[in-house]
């Protein structure tokens, strides 16, 4: 039997909330993935603005261009927008996130009214440069480790034989993207990942710190940008720990370095 457990996806979201960029490899910086979750669209309050307000994030599409991202809608006829990948103004924002706060560079004014048009809500684009400090909660972090706007940690990672759990009980399967990973990765037993404390993709360390609660926004179809009970309600059946719905690990990694598809992954400290 074939227990070599192989990376088989990488995903980066370089806009908090919008549409994923499947990529056959990407560096590790310090903060995560290359571009991974350094915009977001804050409201005219400094509140971050994800899916779980405004499904209609789902149909804006994002790709890279040389010096800019491309932003489309999925089913509506709207000019595409390009986002330069330094920010053109030097307006510098404080933002609520989850519980605490970070900042900001507003991108331009321009992008600002696309958005706001397309959304139908009064909003603005804001950017992480390097020098913007987000940590990682404490309670899980190795020293001072940084991500971006990510909802809590660098990484998130599933299992393919995880989903493939999943959409056995489910009466309609969903795709992996409505659940948001970076890396899947197939072989191993179903929920592989929730025992990983320390592991190698290729030649760079990560480490397993805390399984991913998740919320509304996983009964987003990421395709139509519409809701449903599922898979929400038939995960909360069978996993369920300590009154939250849980699905991928939450992972923290060590130093930089490129991974790609194809990378062998070595476990080297499971927990019980």
């Amino acid at each position: 039997m074939d227990n070599t457990i192989t990376l088989s996806g990488i995903t980066i979201y370089p806009v908090k909330s919008l549409g994923g960029i499947s990529l056959d490899s990407v560096r590790m910086e310090s903060r995560g993935l290359h571009l991974d979750r350094r915009w977001m669209l804050v409201d005219d309050q400094g509140r971050y603005i994800t899916q779980r307000k405004l499904p209609a994030m789902a149909l804006l599409a994002v790709s890279l261009e040389p010096n800019a991202l491309l932003i489309r809608h999925k089913t509506q006829t709207i000019d595409p927008l390009r986002i330069p990948l330094i920010p053109e103004t030097g307006e510098v924002v404080r933002v609520k996130l989850w519980t605490g706060y970070t900042l900001g560079v507003v991108v331009s004014e321009q992008v600002n009214e696309w958005f706001s048009r397309v959304l139908d809500i009064k909003c603005r684009l804001i950017y992480m440069t390097d020098e913007m400090t987000h940590l990682v909660d404490s309670a899980y972090a190795r020293a001072l480790d940084k991500i971006a706007y990510t909802d809590g940690f660098p990484v998130l990672m599933i299992g393919q034989a995880s989903l493939d759990d999943l959409n056995a009980r489910l009466p309609e399967p969903v795709p992996m993207d409505q659940f948001r990973p970076n890396f899947v990765f197939t072989g191993g037993q179903a929920f592989e990942e929730d025992h990983w404390r320390s592991f190698r993709i290729g030649d760079h360390s990560f480490f397993g710190v805390k399984l991913c609660a998740r919320c509304v926004m996983t009964t987003i179809d990421q395709t139509t940008g519409k809701k449903s009970k599922e898979p929400l309600k038939t995960l909360a059946t069978y996993r369920t720990f300590n009154g939250e719905v849980m699905f991928g690990q939450n992972v923290l990694h060590e130093g930089e370095g490129v991974v790609r598809i194809g990378d062998k992954i070595q476990i080297l400290e499971r927990s019980a």
